[in-house]
């Protein structure tokens, strides 16, 4: 009413302009009487309209704007003074008042809402009754239910079950046997479904014609829809679940706790088609938003409850298969932690999804697509992509698992038993093939491209996606992922060929005295440091490309590393003296992994080699870590060949020739032993008397064998001889030490005399003691 008051009055005024013009209004203010009055009454009708709050504008004939004398023009309201952005709080408060006040101008109008509902329902109707709506979903209900009757009849006892039953295996293995029946299944089901729709379609055209009327072709198409979309869902999550057929089920479910996941997810994902259907039917229809609005609402609070308890119901089954029979603390932290929360989770995300939803209904904000139905997809659509990429995956390798199949049963068909072959120790890790690795990434780009889908669903616009940061932070985690692709992919290999040099390696025993052949090669000992540069050139690039993405200038860390390399070079020379001196042993071969060493004050087995130090495993335990730049003299015990001598003391009355002889003959029985026979490379032999003692003559010994055997055939040796002697009569000597005193007429010692003859023994069996010690025979 108010504003066709101002429209009467400008129009008025209009008409008023011509009249004011040829009276000579520009004169107004010179003090005409002619005119004095006329702009007294125009002012106070100008000042009558502003106290009822109607704004006046006076033009002339031409468009001109023209002013009234005492008339001042009404002044601006007052504008609140700009104290900058709204705080997070206070824009969060505005859009609870407003939330609240919609919510209540929506619910005052539900009466009258229902009303315009059901006089467009009959409007719409072909019969003016609103239960015709009813009664054409209750009739097809009935079509779809003889539909399936007699599609399970005829399409799936006859056709289906034939082709099904015979592609069905007892015990199939991994997604390249379980994925193509799995598949071809599904489509079998789809196909069903289709079926029973032609079957009901065609049913009700014979019982009840052709539908001609828009609106009911329009909610049998919303029926039909429906069906179709809760027939599909049903037969993906049989492909995922497999209830029936326990041997192609994939997740680590029981057959009962199976079948119940199966039965809740497909009630409550019809529950939830139907609920989104009547609601878009209701908007499509061109009805009241607000009944609309709280229509959908309350059904989604409904489905939203029905989902929780799904969860709530299946929680255990469901943290079963995430933890795949394993053990709490027998998993990495992520996994342990995600099998804990993620029910806490999905609930607390249902609950902020219909919340979210409510608020975009209220507030007449689009929709798309639910967020809790959303979440849906994307399960499904990572679980399904994940088994394609597993199944790509299994089909890409099933040539090299066949070689390995085939090299494993030549080894079995040529006899090769557990005894030839050596058992050893593998450092556990999660990817050491490639097929390893091709499913680690392929989880993860599933999860990505869910996150990425799930993103999309929260961030219709893609208000996100397009921010600075987010976008720069998103180029980061991609350049972090192919560095952790590419440093993988060299560790690997790296790895495969360790593995491949060590193969043919026996592990000593612990405590052998050490010098053992069971060495690594040179590639293996050299491998594991290329890892470890590897890793620092992929971590260094990564850091520098992704401070690239995020805007800085790298040049002046080159420059800052130029001079802390001149620092480091300056102020750690027995750094790089060790660095240096450790390259050059390396380069010149002068020892490997697994090699046994002496360096002067110690010596063991290598075990570990750094960029700066190695270790040493002395036969005792200990272990020694030594810096390159240390090292004076190195005594490599573990090349080619190895000579042991052993001296033997025998009495003055022993046949020399005779020893010689039977020691031959002896060394020809060892070289033909199955045990030590393989480890001489010269037979045993004697070298003849070698010295002469006061107590025994010095007869010694001597064998060749490969690096390492020599301990072994040395304690053969000595268990031999001892028995051959005694067998032959040939004694060994015992040490004797004499003693002469000045005064021997007396029979008794001095505690003087005592001391002396003491020290004396001592002295002479250190001396044979320090003799016979030979390389390799101390403790050290």
């Amino acid at each position: 009413m108010l504003s066709g008051f101002r429209a009467l009055f400008v129009a008025i005024i209009l008409l008023a302009a011509p009249l004011v013009h040829a009276q000579g209004l520009t004169a107004l203010g010179a003090g005409n009487p002619a005119t004095d009055s006329s702009s007294d009454r125009l002012a106070e009708a100008i000042l009558q309209a502003a106290e009822r709050g109607v704004s006046v504008v006076v033009v002339d004939a031409d468009g001109q704007v023209i002013s009234v004398p005492g008339v001042e023009p009404a002044p601006e309201p007052p504008v609140a003074p700009m104290m900058g952005q709204s705080s997070m709080l206070m824009k969060a408060q505005e859009r609870a008042a407003s939330f609240r006040e919609r919510l209540g101008e929506r619910l005052d109008a539900l009466p009258n809402s229902i009303n315009e509902v059901a006089f467009i329902l009959r409007a719409t109707s072909p019969d003016g009754r609103i239960m015709t709506y009813v009664e054409v979903l209750g009739y097809s209900i009935l079509l779809f239910i003889v539909a399936r009757f007699l599609t399970s009849e005829i399409y799936g006892k006859r056709i289906a079950k034939r082709y099904v039953v015979a592609r069905i295996k007892q015990a199939p293995q991994g997604y390249l046997e379980k994925m193509p029946f799995l598949v071809f299944r599904f489509f079998m089901g789809v196909t069903g479904t289709l079926v029973s729709m032609l079957i009901a379609y065609t049913l009700g055209s014979l019982i009840f014609g052709s539908v001609d009327d828009v609106s009911l072709q329009f909610t049998i198409a919303a029926i039909y829809s429906t069906y179709f979309l809760w027939a599909v869902l049903s037969d993906l999550w049989r492909m995922i679940l497999s209830p029936y057929l326990g041997q192609y089920r994939i997740p680590n479910f029981s057959d009962s706790d199976a079948r119940r996941l199966y039965l809740w997810a497909i009630w409550v994902a019809l529950l939830d088609f139907l609920v989104v259907a009547t609601s878009t039917w209701l908007a499509d229809f061109g009805l009241n938003y607000n009944l609309y609005a709280i229509v959908y609402g309350v059904l989604s609070l409904g489905v939203m409850l029905l989902n929780i308890l799904m969860i709530l119901v299946n929680k255990r089954a469901i943290t079963a298969a995430i933890r795949n029979g394993r053990k709490p603390e027998e998993m990495a932290w992520l996994s342990r932690f995600t099998s804990y929360a993620w029910a806490p989770a999905v609930i607390v995300y249902f609950v902020f999804g219909w919340l979210k939803l409510v608020a975009d209904l209220v507030l007449e904000r689009p929709v798309s697509i639910p967020l809790i139905a959303g979440a849906y997809g994307v399960l499904l659509s990572i679980i399904v992509v994940y088994g394609v990429i597993n199944y790509v995956i299994e089909r890409f390798f099933e040539r090299h698992r066949k070689l390995l199949e085939l090299n494993a049963a030549m080894q079995e068909h040529a006899g090769t038993n557990e005894a030839d072959t050596v058992s050893r120790p593998i450092v556990p890790h999660l990817m050491m093939t490639y097929e390893a690795l091709a499913r680690r990434v392929s989880g993860i780009l599933a999860f990505v491209a869910g996150g990425y889908a799930m993103l999309l669903i929260w961030d219709s616009e893609s208000v996100i996606l397009h921010e600075t940061v987010v976008d720069r932070g998103l180029d980061v985690v991609v350049i972090i992922f192919i560095g952790y692709i590419v440093y993988h992919v060299f560790r690997i290999w790296i790895d495969s060929k360790i593995a491949e040099e060590t193969m043919d390696v026996p592990d000593s025993e612990l405590g052998d005295e050490g010098g053992g052949a069971s060495s690594a090669s040179r590639l293996a000992t050299l491998l594991p440091l290329f890892r470890n540069f590897i890793l620092i050139i992929v971590v260094v690039s990564i850091a520098l490309v992704a401070l690239l993405e995020l805007g800085i200038n790298v040049s002046p860390l080159f420059a800052g590393a130029g001079v802390v390399g001149i620092a480091v070079g300056f102020g750690a020379q027995t750094l790089v003296r060790d660095i240096f001196s450790g390259a050059f042993f390396l380069i010149d071969d002068a020892f490997r992994k697994g090699e046994y060493i002496d360096i002067g004050q110690v010596k063991g087995t290598v075990e570990k080699i750094s960029v700066r130090s190695f270790q040493l495993r002395h036969h005792l335990g200990a272990l020694h870590t030594i810096p390159f730049g240390e090292i004076q003299v190195l005594t490599n015990y573990s090349r080619d060949w190895v000579m042991m001598k052993l001296p033997l003391r025998v009495t003055y009355d022993t046949d020399v020739d005779r020893v010689r002889k039977l020691i031959k003959n002896l060394g020809t029985e060892l070289m033909n032993d199955p045990v030590v026979g393989p480890s001489f490379l010269q037979p045993l032999k004697s070298q003849g008397v070698i010295e002469m003692q006061d107590s025994a003559m010095i007869i010694r010994i001597k064998f060749m064998t490969k690096p390492g055997d020599q301990w072994i055939v040395r304690k053969r040796v000595y268990q031999d001889i001892r028995d051959l002697f005694e067998r032959e009569g040939i004694k060994f000597a015992h040490r004797e030490v004499t003693v002469r005193i000045a005064d021997e007429n007396n029979q008794e010692l001095t505690p003087k005399q005592r001391e002396a003859v003491t020290g004396a023994v001592e002295a002479a069996i250190d001396e044979d003691m320090l003799d016979e010690m030979g390389p390799g025979g101390d403790d050290r």
